[in-house]
């Protein structure tokens, strides 16, 4: 027997994030018709779950889906180790295919973490296992993630970065700028490492390329290769790794959606 009553809020509050998980973009008339609870009541438990981060408002028509932040919310659930095993084998043969390791990294608050990487230790430098930190901003998998964000989600990643004092994050605190430069990765598709960040951690011997991993409307991860300046230059390794660093991509986020999908499935019992 349970010592205190449900907390109402709360059970209403899951169970619009559960409906908005189950169906990827809800409306308030949508949320209205699964849940039988009343529209007012719906916006604000959709103001408090957009206000904390698991979901995000699109706008034109104004709907609602959520975000990376929602799916750790399942049971014992591990975002990057998840994503992580489903990257590996496509990873390794990538790694095959083009002869410079690559990342898949995953956002946490203002950082990405690696999910999985192809690196061995001592490769490039230094290592970076499973569960390494890096900033957004300096890091093309960083920026190519923050440039397909939901404006929302974006909004909230940037005021963030801009009260960290890095020098990559100058660039948080010149909307304007950041803007451009956000606007250029996605027309695009793909980012380079910021040349500070390059010079600091690696001693500018080391560059990168990142997309994202994008389908289905949602957005995964992000994913880069890495390459020693000396080795490939910018005009080269564009032309060399961005086509099938997007195809990879693509096929990763297929793969991630299918999978979310039969889970999905399995959770309310569709066949």
């Amino acid at each position: 027997m349970a010592s205190f009553r449900p907390v109402i809020a709360l059970a209403r509050g899951l169970e619009v994030l559960r409906v908005i998980n189950q169906q990827r973009q809800s409306t308030v008339g949508s949320l209205h018709r699964a849940t039988g609870l009343d529209k007012a009541t719906i916006v604000r438990m959709l103001e408090t779950l957009e206000h904390e981060g698991y979901v995000v408002r699109r706008e034109e028509p104004t709907s609602y889906a959520p975000t990376g932040r929602a799916l750790l919310l399942s049971a014992g659930y591990d975002e990057p180790t998840w994503i992580g095993g489903i990257a590996e084998p496509v990873f390794s043969r990538f790694r095959k295919q083009i002869h410079w390791p690559s990342d898949i990294a995953v956002l946490d608050q203002e950082s990405m973490v690696i999910a999985h990487t192809t690196r061995v230790d001592g490769s490039l430098l230094f290592s970076r296992p499973p569960g390494f930190r890096f900033p957004i901003l300096g890091t093309s998998m960083g920026r190519a993630y923050l440039a397909f964000c939901e404006p929302a989600e974006q909004e909230r990643i940037i005021s963030r970065l801009a009260r960290s004092p890095e020098p990559w994050n100058d660039l948080a605190r010149n909307p304007r700028r950041l803007a451009k430069v956000l606007a250029a990765i996605r027309k695009a598709g793909f980012a380079v490492m910021d040349e500070t960040y390059s010079r600091r951690v690696f001693g500018g011997a080391v560059w990168a390329l990142g997309v994202p991993v994008i389908g289905n409307g949602r957005l995964f991860a992000s994913m880069n290769v890495m390459m020693l300046r000396e080795a490939v230059n910018l005009e080269q390794g564009i032309r060399r790794f961005v086509p099938p660093m997007k195809k990879l991509a693509a096929t990763l986020a297929d793969a991630l959606d299918s999978k979310l999908s039969a889970r999905s499935a399995v959770a309310t019992g569709r066949p």
